[in-house]
């Protein structure tokens, strides 16, 4: 019976590293995908060529990630049609694409509320010093209404997504 809870233990302590770590086949050098899909949902992110699904990833977002993003702090992602208006290599995460939210429409929404839409969503990965939790680091929500993806799989996007790429945001 020891053996077998020794093993057992044995066999965690050496694959959860693994799976955190496990490498999933790459996209290929200079493959540009033309639109970005999140469903909050599922917890995914998706890069697209046309109606050719290029890549699926697992994101983490805001810690109330369910309805449409209301006001500053609420802790939700929005929801919504945007685009990557820039890119920050120097973030406080690993690599940081800007969504170009609020929309006029989302502004309005918020000050008819009295607060202001909030700023500053990103698609990053994790914060700086933390890349080594892999896929630890998507497992529950925590960003402050953002996207995060793994280190590598953010270094995937950067590559694939030019400033200007249309993002969706969906429930």
């Amino acid at each position: 019976m020891r053996r077998a809870i020794l093993a057992g233990v044995l066999l965690a302590l050496i694959g959860v590293p693994l799976w955190a770590h496990w490498p999933r086949p790459r996209l290929a050098d200079g493959v540009r995908a033309d639109r970005i899909v999140v469903h909050k949902a599922s917890r995914t992110l998706e890069l697209y060529r046309g109606s050719q699904l290029l890549r699926s990833y697992s994101v983490a977002l805001g810690p109330h990630p369910v309805g449409r993003k209301e006001r500053e702090g609420d802790g939700r992602t929005p929801e919504g049609r945007y685009i990557i208006d820039y890119r920050n290599p120097n973030s406080s995460f690993h690599r940081a694409l800007h969504v170009s939210y609020p929309s006029a429409r989302d502004a309005a929404a918020a000050y008819r509320r009295g607060a202001s839409p909030g700023g500053l969503i990103m698609v990053h990965g994790l914060r700086n010093g933390w890349g080594a939790l892999g896929r630890f680091g998507i497992t529950r929500d925590w960003t402050a209404g953002c996207i995060a993806l793994t280190d590598r799989d953010i270094d995937e996007v950067w590559r694939a997504v030019a400033d200007g790429t249309p993002i969706l945001i969906e429930p």
